[in-house]
Formats: structure tokens, sequence, C-alpha cells
């Protein structure tokens, strides 16, 4: 076990990924998930099992499971290390354990993560304090709101984020362009409207967009959400009937159909597709009426951009809620109004195959994928995957088995422990470091020094 190991596995989501340590405990394997923890040093694997150890009482075992990563010195085990100790009601050794030194204050990142700790310890104006020197950040400001909600510092979040919002305002009356820092203006009335002071978020929000200072679709978006909580549908419908319809008008629907208006709602919808023919329109009623069960009315309000250049936003809406149900899929796919995704006919293969699959139908969907002129996955793991789908899965063990690749014996986990072997499904998945020779030319997820991903949380 090293470092450079794990910091790869987070990156990569290697060795078993949060998904299949899932699995194994949803089966009752618990045994098995500690064991490729202690023996194969899987970090997901302790981490997963020390939460659940947690989920127990078995603070003791926990702290065991974690305590090998910890002593790298590693950042990711020693703030899971310390939210064990929090769950124990050891709250001195949690904080102190993962307690920012100079160097760590000057990181945002690091003050985030702590000031969530010390909230969860109960420390919420020290909290707050330490997150202070970085709210010129708007992420940090957003950290702040979410990490106080219901403990009772609401006045001071506001007197904290009240100065920057009005420096946002100054630089939006210069120029609506002017400044990228327009989301602290929802937050002040997010704080407002969770201060009961609902009227007051909306005049003070309405009043910047009635004036236009904003400048993304975030802040109207954010505002009809506002009126729609609210019940102001009669500000929410001319908001959504005017200029901002293509950002809004689904709110407002939304909103009628919470009231038990859906009829009202299909209306305006249709009223606006009969003007303006814009997709978004017709994504949004044709994924409203597949919801309803009225498959035959998506189609055919979705149909008429089936043939469009960038098809994707109304034909793959209906497809993926149906994946779950393949003979209402196939139904779509076999529909005559059903056009071939716009330069993406492979999709329309790949659906076709696994709505074959989930029926039952493995070499008819196999032969659908084989037909297809130009694969885009090795077309013996697609083979094995549809064998599985359609609960073939002794055949598809034999596929993955001959095949014998990392790749493969990856996909050989899943049809193993679905037959109820879980510890061979284990030892068969390739360990970490077959990974990372298998992937040294796959692009990762770049990390900082201390473990965590470079790219900013939000």
């Amino acid at each position: 076990m090293n470092i450079d190991d794990l910091s790869w596995q987070v990156g990569n989501h290697g060795g078993l990924p949060p998904r299949k340590v899932d699995l194994l405990l949803e089966r009752g394997h618990l045994d098995l998930v500690l064991q490729a923890a202690e023996e194969r040093a899987e970090w997901f694997c302790a981490e997963r099992a020390a939460q659940e150890l947690c989920l127990r009482g078995v603070f003791g075992r926990a702290i065991e499971v974690v305590e090998p990563f910890a002593a790298l010195g590693w950042r990711p085990a020693l703030w899971a290390k310390a939210n064990v100790l929090l769950r124990a009601g050891r709250t001195d050794e949690a904080l102190d354990l993962v307690r920012p030194d100079e160097e760590g204050r000057a990181s945002e990142y690091v003050c985030r993560d702590f000031a969530e700790l010390l909230v969860r310890a109960g420390h919420v104006d020290e909290a707050i304090d330490l997150l202070m020197p970085h709210l010129g950040g708007r992420w940090i400001r957003s950290v702040l709101v979410e990490i106080t909600e219901g403990q009772g510092r609401d006045e001071r979040v506001l007197e904290l984020i009240a100065p920057h919002a009005e420096a946002a305002r100054r630089a939006l009356e210069k120029s609506r362009w002017a400044s990228n820092d327009e989301g602290v203006l929802v937050l002040q009335a997010r704080m407002l409207e969770r201060m009961n002071r609902a009227d007051e978020a909306i005049r003070v929000l309405g009043t910047d967009i009635a004036v236009k200072r904003y400048g993304t679709q975030n802040t109207l978006t954010a505002y009809a959400e506002l009126l729609s909580r609210h019940g102001r549908l009669d500000a929410l419908r001319e908001l959504a009937t005017a200029e901002h319809a293509h950002t809004v008008l689904d709110i407002f629907a939304g909103a009628l159909r919470d009231r038990g208006r859906a009829d009202e709602a299909e209306t305006v919808m249709r009223e606006a597709i009969a003007a303006d023919d814009w997709v978004g329109y017709r994504a949004w009623l044709s994924v409203t009426l597949l919801q309803d069960g009225r498959l035959d009315d998506a189609i055919a309000v979705a149909e008429p951009g089936f043939s469009w250049y960038d098809c994707s936003n109304l034909l793959a809406p209906l497809v993926y809620p149906l994946f779950e149900r393949p003979e209402e899929l196939l139904y779509l796919l076999d529909h005559p109004l059903t056009v071939p995704h716009h330069g993406h006919e492979e999709f329309r293969y790949w659906w076709r195959a696994f709505a074959l699959a989930g029926l039952g139908r493995a070499e008819e969907a196999i032969a659908v994928v084989e037909a297809h002129p130009d694969p885009f996955n090795d077309p013996r793991l697609v083979r094995a995957e549809l064998l599985s789908t359609a609960g073939h899965l002794a055949q598809a063990e034999a596929e993955l088995r001959d095949l014998g690749t990392v790749k493969a014996r990856e996909d050989l986990f899943e049809v193993l422990v679905e037959q109820g072997r879980a510890a061979e499904a284990v030892t068969a998945h390739p360990t970490v470091t077959e990974q990372r020779a298998a992937r040294a030319k796959t692009v990762s997820v770049p990390l900082r020094e201390d473990g965590y991903s470079a790219e900013p949380p939000f």
C-alpha cells in the first residue's frame, strides 16, 4: 500500500469501485469487503466497510479498518478516520486529527472539509470563523449557506452574505457581464426564505430580475422556483410567458402540475409549441407524458425532432426511463414515427439490443449488435453483457472467462455475484496493480498532492 496507488484508486475508481462494494454490502457480504480492504488495500472497500460498521455501532472495528490507510498520512483516510471518531463520540480526537495548520487554513478545500466537521461536532461559530477569510470565493459562500442550515446562525450568515450581494449588484449595474458572482444574489434570497422572510426574498430578487441586474439563466431559474415554492403563480405566469419563456416556462408548467392542474400545464406547453416550436418545450412535454404513462402521446410530441441534427434531448429522455421496461422500449424503437438517431445510429442499435436482451431474447440482441458495421466496444464484452441482461449468466461467465482481459474480469464480478458466488467474484476481480498496468495510457482525473481531485467541487 502506498499513497500513489491510493490516489490512483480515487482518481480512476480503481480496485473494487463504490458501486461494486455497495453491491456486496447489499447482499450481506461485509466480511468480503473487510477482507478486500485488508488483504488487497482496496480503499473503497475500507471506506464503505467503516461506514457500515459505524451504522452498526462497531466503532472500534471501523477505526481498525481505516487505520492502515490513515497511518500513511493520506488525507482522505485521515478524514475517514476523523469521521469515525466523531461518530463514536470522540470529538476532540476527531478534530485534532485533521485540524488544519496555517498552510491548511490557506486552502479553501481544507477549510471547507474542516468546517463541515466542526458543524457536525456542534462548533458552528468556529466553522463560520474558519470560512470567513475565504468568502471572497463564491463557492465557499455556498458552502457556508449549506452547512449552517438549521444551526440557528441565519442572522449571522445573512450579514456575511449581504456585502458580497451588494458588491455584485454594483458590478451588474455597470454591465450585466461585469460580474461572474451573481450567484450571491440567489444565496441572499435563499437565506431570507429560510428565515421565513419569503416576501422579502421575492421582492429583492424580483427587483434584480426586473432591472436586469443579472447575467445568467441560473438567477432567473432560482427566482422562478422561489415563486413556485410560495404559490405566486400569477407572477410566475407573467415571467414565464414573456421574454424568459425558454428558461422558466417548464417551471410554471411544473408548478401547475404540482397543484393538481396537469391538464392546464399540458395546454400551456402545447400552446407554446404551437407558437414557438422550441426543442425544450417538446422535451418537457414528451417526458411528462411518458411519466403519466402516455407513451404514444409522448412519441407524437417528440417525433418532429427525432430527425433533427441534435435530437438527443428528445429521443434519449424517452429511451432511458424505459431501460427497466424493455417491452415499452422496444415498442418505442419500433414505432413508425421513431427514426434513427441522426448521426448516431449506433445508439439505436445499442438500445434495441438491450431491449431484446431485457425480454430474454439474447440471440436476437446479439445479432442486432453484430450486424452493426462499426461497433464501439469489444464485441465479446457486448455479447457477454447482453447474455447477462437476458439472464443467461452461465453463458456470460463462459464468454468473459474465455476472454480473460482485465475488463472482462471486471465485468465477470457482477455476473458471479448475481449467481451467488460473491467470494469467487472478489477473487476474480483484477487487483489495483493489474488495472493500473492495463490502463496506463488512459487519462485519469488529476489529483492534488493531498489525494483530492484537482477539479473544483462546484
